[in-house]
């Protein structure tokens, strides 16, 4: 059966119909694995965040990560809670709360990752190991483009 049998042709000439819905079959895995730790994607941007950049002040993790700073408060909230996440003060200013990764939320990771990279492999599987680094690369042009526009919007 043709995709134009299945799918208006309209959305799919669309780019970001087409993007949403890669994102969304990509996701499946992740989310079920999730799940299992009752987490959702934005605590496993959390999670990555810090694990990517180290401890850091929440309105920076917040910003980095495109969230809400009132919602990464109660992301932060759960995952402290599990014993996945500490907040301490920041040294750099005592008036202001540093979110880092305990050990046990490292090791959460690192399995999540190798979740992630498992959905990413299963869901681009028709790609070739090219083609997806080429789609990556303009996606995160666009992304990046995207970060730069909105700090000159604020600044």
């Amino acid at each position: 059966m043709d995709d134009r049998e299945t799918r208006p042709p309209t959305l799919l000439a669309l780019p970001s119909y087409l993007a949403g819905h890669v994102a969304r079959i990509g996701h499946r895995g992740l989310v079920a694995a999730l799940a299992e730790h009752d987490l959702r994607l934005p605590h496993f941007a959390v999670l990555t965040g810090l694990s990517d950049f180290g401890p850091l002040a929440q309105h920076a993790l917040a910003d980095r990560l495109g969230l809400n700073r009132s919602h990464l408060v109660g992301y932060l909230d759960l995952l402290e809670r599990r014993g996945f996440v500490r907040r301490e003060r920041d040294p750099a200013d005592r008036r202001r709360q540093r979110a880092a990764l305990t050990e046990s939320g490292r090791e959460l990771v690192r399995r999540l990752r190798e979740v992630a990279h498992r959905s990413q492999e299963e869901s681009l599987g028709v790609l070739s190991t090219e083609e997806r680094r080429t789609l990556v690369e303009l996606m995160r042009r666009v992304v990046v483009a995207d970060d730069a526009a909105s700090k000159e919007v604020t600044a």
